[in-house]
Formats: structure tokens, C-alpha cells, sequence
């Protein structure tokens, strides 16, 4: 579960208070001033946000400046003053965001979170190079206060409303899938090329993973989803959502046709011993697959998830290859081998990380199973679709665990449902002789059975009448017609069988 944030006003109504001394007119002074001794304030009692740290710091540099105007003396303090706070502000919403295994430049954080370029390019500047000029450093302090305005006190104080975005949209990640491919494919009908082709292979194993960390900021937790949560020492380690969100959409993409499941029907499924992939398939992916294990442990859990979302319940193609969506995007829906493909992926990922943790991994064995049983359950296969699928791969994610393979096993035993069967009369045969057997027991017999002082139970001949003939089959042989629910029909004396 998800601890509560702790944030330094007592009520939602003091950070609006707040937000009016700050905004409302640029020019009011003492309005500024109020903000500040707040802010300071709150300092004093807990840490704050990154947003209302940044807001203090050029709230501070202002009112320096102003005092620096009407005192006429040296510019040099001021311009440190704005330069500091804007560099801190960068900086801050920067660097927590950089939490992949491999770096990515200030400038596309910062495009992702919607913040104007230039001010990139002069806390650079003001970093690297020359004090950037005093009106300019004025205008990038009103520029920061604009951005903080839309991106955290208007969402914060009313998190219902519509929220601006100028942040550019999440890149697909199919075109660096099928880079990956073409290198893999190269590499494995020629080894000798791999040192050759090794630097790509690495190259596009950081893309993927950039790719990541983009997708970890394009996921739309306003407004923590630009780290504005106070660093509290006393936070446990909780599920990160935008992780899970950002490997979401790359297992999307990966099992789509083309990259998990071969476009080919007859490379899917081989025919093998085993409830595995083809062979040529893991050796394409599985280096990708541990890749991206190692970095984001919670990986195998998502990608089984989404292969079960998929197998029970009908998804829209995302479209790895969009060729192949607008010819066969209705065909995946009933395609039985791109069915087939993914439950064995989903069984050899379970299989594949068994061992690497002791408790997290045979859970999710359990919670794949659940997530079949629920499917295959007796009442619920009658119309239901891939059920030879899912019942194969139940039985391949519970072999070898005895307590899940019996209780599979009964539940397969129970998931096939009724066919329809034609009477025979050999088998109206067999029902009479049980009919018969079942009547011939008398009254003593019937005594021995009850309670010694109980009253005997009534025989099955004396409750249905000694003029039982026994079953026979209607049929329209015997005139026996058709007719609604509930309509009386005359000739019902012997016991009837439709």
C-alpha cells in the first residue's frame, strides 16, 4: 500500500493562500514578503517540496534585487542570487529523474517535463560560462514561476482539473525492438560477426533502457509524478506505479506479432517435447529479457501479467509492426499458434526465474494459476475461448509442484464441457437395469438403512407407482412433438428422456 505523503500545510487552503501572495500581482511587495516568512516557516517544521523550495529561493533573489534598486548599489549580488536559484531549480528537477542504468542529458528530462529549453541552456551558462545578464536572469525567474504555477500549485490545489501539458508524446519503442532483432538475427547465423556487431547490440541495450526511463516520466501521477514528494527519511521502499507503468508498455510491444511470436505460423510452435518457445526465438530474445531482469527485478511478474491479460481477455493490437496490423489486426484476436506462442513464453518465464528469488517468483506461479483457474473453473468454459491453450498451460506451470499439480489436475478434470450425445438403445438398456436394481430394494431392506427410530422411508417403487414401465426415448417415432416451456402434455405416464 502507498504511505501518505506528508506535506507542510495543515490544510489545502494555506497553500492557496500562498499561491495568491505569489501570483496574484508581481508587484505587491509585502504580499512576497508574507510568502516568504511562510515558506520560511514551513522549512522550520519539515522538509519541503522541491517546488516550494525553488519558489523561496527566487522569491529571496527578488526581493534582493528590489532592495538592490532602491539602495542603487552592485549588481553582482543579485545576478548570483537569480543564477543559484535557477540552477537549483534545474537541477532538482533533473536529477532524481535520472534513475536508469544509463544517463540521459539534461535537455530531453527537461522537454519531457514540459520546461522551456532556454532555461536549460542558461543554467549552463550561468554554471559553465559568463553570468548570464540581469534582465535576462529576471525574465527566466518569471518564466519559473509560470511553469511552477501550472505544473504544481494549479494541480495541487485542485487535482481534478484539466491539466496543461506541453511535454512532447512517449516515442514507440517497436523501432528499437526491431533494431534489436536484426542485430540478434545477424549474430546468430554468423558468429563470427558478434565482436563486430557487439558495440550496436550494447548500443541499442541503452536505447531500450533509455526508453525506460522515458516512459517512467511519461506516466501521468500528477502531481508526484515529477518528484515532488518531500524526502522523508522514515519512506519504506514501496512498488514504484510509473516503473510498472513504463515496463507495461514495453511487454505490450514485445508480445505483439513480430517480436515474441514470429510473423511465420510455422516458426511459432514447433513441435517439441517441451512447453517452450522455438528455439530460434530465445535465442533472439532472452538476452534482452535478462537485460532488462537485472535492472527492473519486477520485470518477469509485468510480462506474465500482460501475456495473461492477453490470453483471457481480448486486447487491441498496439501494432509492433504496423504492416502487419492493418492486414491482420482482426486475425490475432482468433489466431490459435499467436495464442500458443505466448502461453509458453509466459511458462518459460516462470520456469526461466524459479530460482532467482526464493518467494517472489513461486507466487507468481500461484497467481498465474489463479488467474487459469478462474477461467477454467467448472460453470465458466461453456463458450469460452483457447481453453486447450490455457489448460496446457496449466498443467505446464504446475509440473513438478505436487500440492499444484493435484489441485490443476482436478481442475482440469472438471474444465471439459459436456458434448452433446446421441441415445443409443443399449444405452436406455443400461439406464433400466439401475432403474430397476435402485427399485428392487424392499421395505426391511430400506429399515436397515434408517435411523432404528426413525420411520422406515418410503421405497422408490411405492413412491412413484407400480405402473413405472422404465425409460424410453421420445422421439418423433413415438409422436412425440415439440412444444413451449410449461405446456401440459397428456401422455406422461412413463419416465421420458428428450
Amino acid at each position: 500500500m502507498r504511505l501518505p505523503r506528508r506535506v507542510p500545510w495543515a490544510n489545502i487552503n494555506e497553500l492557496d493562500q500562498l499561491c495568491s501572495w505569489v501570483f496574484m500581482d508581481e508587484n505587491d511587495l509585502e504580499a512576497k514578503r508574507f510568502a516568504i516568512n511562510r515558506l520560511s516557516a514551513w522549512r522550520a517544521v519539515t522538509a519541503l517540496p522541491h517546488a516550494l523550495e525553488s519558489t523561496l529561493s527566487i522569491l529571496t533573489a527578488r526581493l534582493i534585487d528590489t532592495s538592490a534598486m532602491q539602495q542603487n548599489t552592485s549588481w553582482l549580488s543579485p545576478r548570483q542570487n537569480y543564477a543559484a536559484a535557477i540552477i537549483r531549480m534545474v537541477n532538482g528537477l533533473v536529477d532524481p529523474l535520472q534513475a536508469g542504468a544509463y544517463a540521459r542529458s539534461i535537455a530531453s528530462i527537461a522537454a519531457q517535463l514540459g520546461l522551456p529549453s532556454w532555461l536549460v541552456e542558461l543554467r549552463h551558462a550561468a554554471t559553465h560560462e559568463d553570468l548570464p545578464s540581469l534582465e535576462m536572469l529576471r525574465e527566466a525567474s518569471r518564466e519559473a514561476l509560470t511553469w511552477l504555477l501550472h505544473n504544481y500549485f494549479l494541480p495541487t490545489i485542485n487535482p481534478s482539473a484539466p491539466r496543461q501539458s506541453t511535454a512532447p508524446p512517449l516515442r514507440p519503442v517497436a523501432p528499437l525492438l526491431k533494431q534489436y532483432k536484426t542485430l540478434l538475427k545477424i549474430v546468430t547465423r554468423d558468429a563470427s560477426l558478434r565482436k563486430q556487431n557487439q558495440p550496436d547490440i550494447d548500443a541499442i541495450m541503452r536505447d531500450i533502457e533509455r526508453w525506460l526511463a522515458e516512459a517512467k516520466l511519461a506516466a501521468d501521477f500528477a502531481p508526484d509524478a515529477c518528484g515532488w514528494d518531500a524526502i522523508d527519511g522514515n519512506d519504506v521502499e514501496q512498488e514504484d506505479p510509473r516503473e510498472k507503468w513504463a515496463l507495461e508498455r514495453l511487454c505490450d510491444a514485445l508480445i505483439e506479432k513480430g517480436a515474441l511470436v514470429p510473423l511465420s505460423q510455422k516458426r511459432r510452435n514447433l513441435l517439441a517435447d517441451d512447453f517452450v518457445p522455438p528455439h530460434s526465438s530465445l535465442v533472439l530474445w532472452t538476452l534482452l529479457l535478462a537485460h532488462t531482469h537485472t535492472y527492473h527485478p519486477t520485470f518477469p511478474s509485468v510480462l506474465t501479467t500482460r501475456i495473461m491479460e492477453t490470453l483471457l481477455h481480448e486486447r487491441p493490437n498496439t501494432g509492433f509492426d504496423m504492416d502487419v496490423v492493418s492486414l491482420e489486426a482482426d486475425e490475432s484476436q482468433n489466431d490459435p499458434s499467436y495464442h500458443l506462442a505466448l502461453a509458453k513464453w509466459a511458462a518459460w518465464v516462470i520456469k526461466a526465474y524459479d530460482n532467482s528469488q526464493e518467494n517472489g517468483e513461486l507466487s507468481l506461479r500461484k497467481n498465474v494459476i489463479i488467474l487459469l483457474a478462474s477461467t477454467l473453473a467448472p460453470g465458466k468454459t461453456e463458450g469460452a475461448k483457447k481453453i486447450e491453450v490455457l489448460a496446457a498451460l496449466l498443467e505446464a506451470v504446475s509440473s513438478g509442484f505436487i500440492e499444484l499439480q493435484k489441485a490443476s489436475d482436478i481442475l482440469l478434470s472438471a474444465s471439459h464441457p459436456l458434448q452433446s450425445q446421441h441415445w443409443e438403445a443399449g444405452d436406455l438398456t443400461v439406464m433400466n437395469e439401475r432403474l430397476y436394481s435402485l427399485m428392487s430394494f424392499d421395505d426391511e431392506s430400506q429399515k436397515n438403512i434408517n435411523e432404528p427410530d426413525s420411520a422406515p422411508t418410503t421405497t422408490l417403487l411405492s413412491a412413484q407407482g407400480s405402473d413405472i414401465g422404465g425409460w424410453r426415448l421420445l422421439d418423433h417415432h413415438g409422436g412425440w412433438k415439440s412444444c413451449p416451456i410449461g405446456v401440459y402434455y397428456p401422455n406422461h405416464a412413463a419416465l421420458s428422456i428428450v
